[in-house]
């Protein structure tokens, strides 16, 4: 502090040599990774306010991360209805993602989207998050064919209970009856919403099913993504909650080709797969902002507000749509 009482201007190199931000006191923290902490400053870069303090980032090196807003998640057609998954599509397709585009942010959609070989290899608490199927214990289960989907079985909640019917829309399709039997089982056939038609829903969170088709109107709003000619979005498939959880996913070697190192999370749900995936990606050292209202959750109120808390106080930094869209449009032209 100087004599005169005024707090003197203070400076940080936060990090190591390769992966390093800049503090200041006076502009707050430095994102955009420079060849070196006394290189001249990368240009262009936008700030934008954060719940305590502003942060600058190189778009070039920041990608816009939409996660698993499809179809299971938010159609009515499988009894979902309006809530805060659908208030954070409102605020992606009309605030977030045509600031990202304009910005040149790359978009990346990461999505379920289950193999034959990832359905086979599966852990069992991962498995057991959606749901199972079980059979009469006169049926001998445990014999020979224990790890063969039979598909004849009973869908159960994730404790294992069989009278989920009544709304319960994480594990039946809440208008039939249908009871789900987990990851990779037949959902049967829907109405799509946006045409009145029946459609067959396909396997739970595979790969190419309607049900893991992004949620419209982001399917049309992807489509348009994938044919700008400089840094289209693209769709990345994930098989677990968090799409960063192994040595090296999809998603990693992505933004590693990409150079991309800053990322804003987005999608539902909060607490699971956009956290999951947020805090990987914290441990694998990219820098984590969560905007707040891009992301919604099924879970209490308080799940959401513990995550808002920690992405802004420990895990790197939140912020919302409209402050994200202020700082591209305040950024130098």
């Amino acid at each position: 502090m100087a004599a005169n009482g005024e707090v003197k201007h203070h400076r940080a190199v936060i990090g190591n040599e390769n992966n390093f931000w800049l503090y200041s006191s006076r502009t707050g923290f430095d994102l955009t990774h420079p060849p070196k902490p006394d290189s001249a400053p990368v240009t262009p870069s936008i700030t934008i306010k954060t719940t305590n303090v502003p942060i600058t980032i190189d778009p070039a090196k920041s990608a816009l991360i939409i996660i698993d807003m499809q179809n299971f998640f938010l159609s009515p057609a499988f009894g979902r209805k309006r809530g805060a998954g659908h208030a954070a599509l409102d605020q992606l397709a009309q605030v977030a993602i045509p600031a990202a585009r304009k910005a040149g942010i790359r978009v990346v959609w990461v999505n379920w989207g289950l193999s034959d070989e990832d359905i086979a290899q599966l852990p069992p608490a991962v498995t057991r998050t959606f749901g199972f199927e079980v059979v009469n214990d006169e049926e001998g289960v445990m014999n020979g064919n224990a790890f063969e989907r039979k598909g004849a079985g009973d869908g159960v909640d994730r404790h294992g209970d069989t009278g989920v019917l009544g709304g319960h829309t994480q594990f039946e399709d809440g208008k039939k009856g249908r009871k789900y039997k987990g990851l990779g089982s037949e959902m049967g056939v829907v109405e799509d919403p946006e045409t009145g038609d029946e459609v067959d829903a396909g396997r739970m969170l595979s790969r190419g099913a309607w049900n893991s088709a992004l949620y419209a109107p982001l399917d049309k709003i992807y489509e348009e993504g994938t044919k700008l000619s400089s840094r289209p979005d693209v769709w990345i498939h994930k098989n677990r909650m968090s799409g960063m959880w192994g040595p090296k996913t999809d998603l990693e070697q992505f933004l590693e080709k990409e150079g991309i190192l800053t990322l804003f999370f987005t999608g539902v749900n909060t607490d699971q797969c956009v956290g999951g995936t947020l805090t990987d990606s914290l441990s694998k050292g990219f820098d984590c902002i969560l905007v707040k209202d891009g992301t919604g959750t099924t879970s209490p109120e308080y799940a959401q507000q513990c995550f808002e808390y920690n992405a802004a106080n420990g895990f790197g930094f939140a912020t919302t749509c409209k402050d994200f869209a202020d700082g591209v449009e305040s950024a130098p032209k």
